[in-house]
């Protein structure tokens, strides 16, 4: 490659380290072992064919996961390919781009590859001159140390630039790469049993403002070639493309992620011109967006302590640094979901319509074609940054904490979906309807459904689902004209069966008042080991922690297996839109920094644990009357 600006400074800076670090040893890591074998990696695990059910079915999935196939993966030391991520998902052993095996801990129902658009293929293609190509990262942090992680990283992020990628372009070569996904899609499409969505990510970087959006396929007929940031980086042109290849039979839908790091873009209130949002925006952006992704591994987008001081769980795996080489802040208001759907019912109430009525997901954004979304089975999401625990807790590498941003990252998330079977058209509808919900990681079973009334003894009937889809709406649903003083909510939570007790059952409601402008509440509307809210400032009291982070361990002693109740809301107004949503949030169990420092030996950073999460779609009250 040839040189660019500030190779002087590069060099200067990499003599530096040269000096420090001479005698830096090899690092020994114990996530780097087993060394992965190809020929004891199995069979892949049977998954039966499951039966369509009527009051629908829980299925999991993963729909942002990259391969080799995307730029910055190849680059830092992706060699897996889609038939890799698909396996992975199906619960087979895998290649990690550090050179030991991952498997999953328990199979996905559903998931989707969806490598960047922009040069797609290209790298892997033509193979160039890489710190990664000439010698392994397995080799360097086993045989060289961090002086070796740290050179390589630094020529790699320095000394590698779009300007490179795009010399190595072609369309033939983005046909193939295409052409590769559509394939492995299809061949591990087992209808029933797993479900695989041809899908692409179209990465629109504004001022290195993240507004990225996965594209995700109903069906096996898809376009011939997938629409890139580089064709245009403004959201509008993305959604008129989808438009017109719908016009041409080709069902899709486009799910935006990592609000957090958007720069207030993603949900703001104009259009990306800067233009005043109108009626035909909202219609079109709904229309092509019907969820968000909001955990994954760069943190999460449900909302920020800025934006809900009152809310004490807002500060969750919070990841607030712009995508860029300096360290710069991003914006919060327009980056977070509730944000958003609060500014969405201050349109309606104002304007008549409303931009922001989507529901959530998660998914895990990893670069490993595998989804790396347990806290004990971490494996990062970039190898140069995070392949290891060494990498993870900045023992193998010399970069400074301002680089080394991976320790920031999270083992998420989930996307849940209630669907009758598991196919492409029923996920598909599910998500469009948005009778979905996002977790951290954790499988946790959650339904929320609303009504104008429910029996008192809805919870205790073997046929509640019936009853309360007849009596009302699930989550993703509008509730229609009032018919009494408030609507009921019926929510009901089980823990994941592999996982930690439940701490409590939360209702986020928002409303707008008669000037127009949205409020929240956080009700605590069911807790575990009878805890009941403080009749004066109506909070309750922690759930205590049983973990051990000596020894990366905790216990269910605490919480509750299920909780479940029915909630009327005691500050309904008819004449007011509003909104409500579910947030389940389990016991404290140990964070991935805290398993890995277990293994490395030394102490474990803070914060050491975590209370798991998932946040459901939310169900809308809109008033006839318009005011």
């Amino acid at each position: 490659m040839s040189a660019r600006p500030g190779h002087v400074y590069r060099c200067c800076l990499l003599t530096i380290l040269l000096v420090v670090c001479v005698a830096c040893s090899p690092v020994e890591d114990p996530t780097l072992f087993p060394r992965f074998d190809s020929s004891e990696i199995g069979v892949l695990p049977d998954k039966p064919i499951q039966t369509p059910q009527t009051d629908r079915q829980l299925l999991w999935g993963d729909l942002h996961i990259h391969t080799s196939l995307s730029t910055d993966a190849y680059t830092m030391g992706v060699r897996a390919l889609p038939d890799d991520a698909y396996r992975f998902a199906r619960g087979g052993v895998i290649e990690h781009g550090l050179g030991y095996p991952i498997q999953i801990s328990r199979p996905l129902d559903f998931a989707a590859v969806t490598d960047h658009s922009e040069y797609l293929g290209a790298v892997r293609s033509a193979n160039p001159d890489l710190p990664l190509s000439r010698k392994s990262l397995r080799e360097r942090l086993l045989n060289d140390g961090p002086l070796s992680v740290t050179i390589a990283f630094l020529q790699t992020t320095m000394g590698f630039s779009l300007k490179n990628v795009a010399e190595l372009a072609s369309e033939s070569v983005s046909t193939a790469a295409w052409q590769q996904i559509i394939e492995a899609a299809e061949a591990n499409n087992i209808p029933g049993s797993f479900t695989t969505f041809i899908a692409y990510e179209w990465s629109s970087m504004p001022d290195s403002r993240n507004l990225h959006r996965n594209v995700i396929f109903k069906s096996s007929l898809v376009p011939v070639l997938p629409f890139s940031a580089i064709d245009s980086e403004d959201p509008r042109e993305l959604w008129a493309t989808l438009n017109a290849q719908r016009a041409q039979g080709i069902a899709s839908m486009a799910i935006p992620h990592n609000g957090n790091v958007s720069g207030g873009l993603m949900y703001k209130d104009t259009q990306f011109d800067g233009t005043a949002i109108s009626a035909e925006y909202a219609e079109e952006r709904m229309h092509n967006e019907s969820v968000s992704e909001i955990f994954q591994v760069k943190g999460s987008s449900e909302t920020h302590p800025a934006l809900s001081p009152a809310d004490d769980f807002a500060g969750f795996e919070l990841v607030d640094e712009l995508l860029s080489a300096k360290v710069v802040y991003s914006e919060p208001v327009g980056s977070y979901v509730r944000d958003a759907l609060r500014r969405g019912i201050e349109f309606s109430h104002n304007e008549g319509f409303n931009p922001y009525q989507f529901g959530v997901i998660g998914s895990s954004d990893s670069h490993n074609a595998s989804s790396p979304v347990d806290e004990n089975n971490f494996h990062g999401k970039l190898p140069l940054m995070d392949g290891s625990a060494g990498l993870r807790l900045g023992i193998s590498t010399l970069l400074p904490d301002s680089a080394n941003r991976a320790r920031k990252w999270s083992a998420a998330g989930l996307a849940a979906v209630w669907a009758k079977e598991n196919t492409r058209a029923e996920i598909f509808d599910a998500m469009q309807r948005r009778e979905t919900y996002a977790t951290s990681g954790p499988r946790m079973t959650v339904r929320l459904f609303a009504a104008w009334d429910y029996p008192a003894d809805l919870l205790a009937q073997p046929n509640r689902v019936g009853m309360a889809d007849a009596l009302g709406v699930p989550m993703g649903g509008e509730l229609g004209k009032a018919e009494s003083d408030a609507p009921v909510l019926a929510v009901w939570a089980a823990k994941d069966p592999a996982g930690a007790n439940l701490d409590r059952i939360q209702i986020i409601k928002a409303w707008v008042d008669a000037e127009g402008v949205s409020h929240e509440n956080i009700f605590d509307v069911v807790c575990s080991d009878e805890r009941l809210p403080d009749p004066e400032s109506g909070l309750v009291s922690t759930v205590g922690s049983t973990v051990n982070v000596i020894d990366a361990s905790y216990d269910n002693s605490i919480g509750a297996p299920q909780l479940a109740t029915l909630w009327r809301d005691p500050g309904f107004d008819p004449l007011r839109p509003a909104f409500y949503y579910a947030r389940v949030i389990e016991i404290p169990t140990p964070r991935w920094s805290t398993f890995d420092a277990v293994k490395l030996g030394v102490v474990a950073p803070e914060p050491s644990s975590i209370q798991e999460r998932a946040v459901t779609s939310a169900i809308w009250y809109q008033p006839s009357l318009q005011l």
